[in-house]
């Protein structure tokens, strides 16, 4: 009997990467001989990050549509012709058991080959309100993993799984390393730390605001763990000076960053909210306004609704920052309430249940 294959394809960002990789290092722990490959966008993010996780990629000429008139825009049919044609060939050669996707442009014309040539296709929507990509493959998908109520009303109801996002399993005990995270970070034992986090690459005006407002923070008894994003790092580096006041471009330990927060600051990405559901400290969100559909509000307002977290929208921060930071640090009551109830909507067994889900679509006659 030959062994398992399976196609993963998601990319664009860290939040369509991350969770195809856990998904392939699950289906790899099942299936120790199966065979797996990725296919990604060519020139995006996921065809470094991918082979650092240990497994191939190939690339598709894809990119998204951008919301004004460009030549990417005007080319798109043709790119989107040649990546279904490129898609198909990487489908009859490689003959996949099962096509997963995660997102992105390049998970669109191979999942949508892949359901023309009757291969069965699993998709993992990560966000409250999803993307154009996934919405168009769900009539030929088998079945969609989704992280949130209410999904049907986007999705087939028959097809819809309530599975949550995968997250790194080293965020499952991160209340357990304290200790470590106050020598990692070489903080004050005395103070709390604040955590703010804006993406790998970074989020311009969540800088902004904590540049504005470091030396405030710092008198209401904060040290701060700033993760500023590799686009930014230069700009401010320099606040390393100050005491109390720790800048990353990117933090390799997020075990230990969420380990020594008492108070989080993010976006809120549909894998950061995840992750801080699973972490359980009281979160302000301050949405990206950046993002396709504003997806982003959307992620945060699901929690926010269900008082599980804070949110301040961008054009908000001058009026309300300050208000927000100080009624949440001076109220223990607020933040336990907060802790409990966002930690009550983790999911942390996300990564089995679209496992065994993609499981149901295997031919049985090949199961070892």
């Amino acid at each position: 009997m030959r062994p398992y294959k399976f196609i993963l394809s998601g990319g664009g960002t860290g939040g369509h990467i991350y969770p195809a990789v856990a998904i392939a290092n699950e289906l790899k722990f099942r299936y120790p001989n199966s065979k797996i490959l990725f296919v990604g966008a060519k020139d995006k993010m996921e065809m470094q990050k991918v082979p650092k996780a240990g497994y191939v990629i190939k690339g598709l000429w894809i990119s998204g549509l951008q919301r004004k008139l460009t030549l990417d825009n005007l080319i798109f049919p043709i790119k989107l012709f040649k990546s279904m044609w490129d898609s198909y060939f990487i489908l009859k050669r490689f003959k996949p058991d099962v096509v997963i996707g995660t997102g992105g442009f390049a998970s669109g014309p191979l999942l949508k080959v892949a359901s023309m040539m009757q291969i069965p296709t699993v998709i993992q929507e990560q966000n409250s309100y999803p993307g154009i990509t996934n919405k168009w493959l769900s009539k030929s998908a088998k079945s969609i993993c989704v992280a949130y109520d209410g999904m049907d009303s986007f999705f087939p109801k028959n097809k819809v799984v309530l599975s949550g996002n995968p997250v790194r399993q080293d965020l499952l005990e991160v209340y357990q390393k304290q200790a470590d995270s106050i020598e990692y970070f070489a903080l004050d034992s005395s103070r709390k730390t604040l955590l703010v986090l804006g993406g790998s690459l970074g989020a311009r005006r969540i800088n902004q605001l904590v540049a504005s407002h470091v030396d405030w923070l710092i008198s209401k008894n904060l040290q701060i763990i700033w993760q500023c994003g590799s686009l930014y790092f230069e700009t401010y580096v320099e606040f390393n000076q100050k005491n109390n006041t720790k800048v990353f471009a990117f933090i390799d330990r997020m075990d230990l960053a969420y380990a020594a927060a008492d108070f989080i600051i993010s976006r809120a990405g549909a894998s950061s909210v995840s992750e801080l559901a699973l972490v359980g400290k009281p979160v302000i969100f301050i949405p990206s306004p950046n993002v396709a559909e504003d997806h982003q509000t959307k992620n945060a307002k699901a929690l926010v609704d269900k008082k599980a977290a804070l949110m301040i929208s961008e054009n908000e921060l001058e009026a309300d920052f300050k208000k927000i930071v100080k009624d949440l640090i001076q109220s223990e009551k607020k933040q336990l309430k907060l802790s409990k109830k966002i930690y009550s909507l983790a999911k942390p067994d996300a990564t089995n249940t679209i496992v065994k889900e993609i499981e149901k679509w295997l031919p049985q006659k090949l199961i070892m």
